[in-house]
């Protein structure tokens, strides 16, 4: 994936947005909207709106929570690598199809490791994310091992107050094309 050879991709669509957040409880669906730029100085970036008016699993902590970002991110990522894999953004990607991609992306998308910092609290109830991709590429683990696509990923949030929030993530694409 190279910024010199992918188009750019302004705003998602409706349908595109909705498939990717189709598996989260309606409660969950935090993603509002998202825009994407694959002309940047990483291969793709997916920049979205979010609201989290109460949190899924505890009471008001009066901030966004390291959990409520890891749902978040994971929502754009669904949503970049739907962008990736129906663009062929990712020579990693080429043999997927976006059909195989939704059957299997609960199963086939592993995180495998995950690091945030918080260093101002964010109003969990307004705030903006981006997730930049940074490389896509097939590795095996083992020789005998089927390949597996590494994705690395780096995030940041903030609010209109000067909330701030960022880190890495690593994910595992498993299982083969699709």
């Amino acid at each position: 994936m190279t910024a010199s050879t992918t188009p750019t991709v302004r705003v998602t669509d409706a349908e595109l947005l909705e498939r990717a957040l189709a598996c989260y409880k309606p409660h969950c669906r935090y993603l509002r909207s998202a825009g994407l730029d694959a002309n940047g100085p990483d291969p793709l970036v997916v920049r979205g709106r979010f609201a989290i008016p109460e949190s899924c699993y505890i009471d008001d902590t009066g901030h966004l929570n390291s959990v409520e970002v890891n749902i978040c991110v994971n929502q754009l990522l669904y949503l970049a690598l739907a962008v990736v894999i129906r663009d062929r953004l990712a020579p990693a990607f080429a043999d997927w199809t976006l059909g195989g991609y939704w059957e299997r992306r609960l199963s086939d998308v592993l995180i495998g490791r995950y690091a945030a910092a918080f260093p101002r609290p964010i109003d969990a109830g307004a705030f903006t994310a981006e997730l930049a991709v940074r490389s896509v590429r097939q590795r095996r683990l083992r020789s005998e091992a089927p390949p597996l696509v590494a994705v690395d990923l780096a995030f940041r949030c903030h609010d209109a107050a000067g909330g701030a929030a960022g880190g890495t993530v690593a994910v595992a694409v498993v299982g083969g094309p699709s």
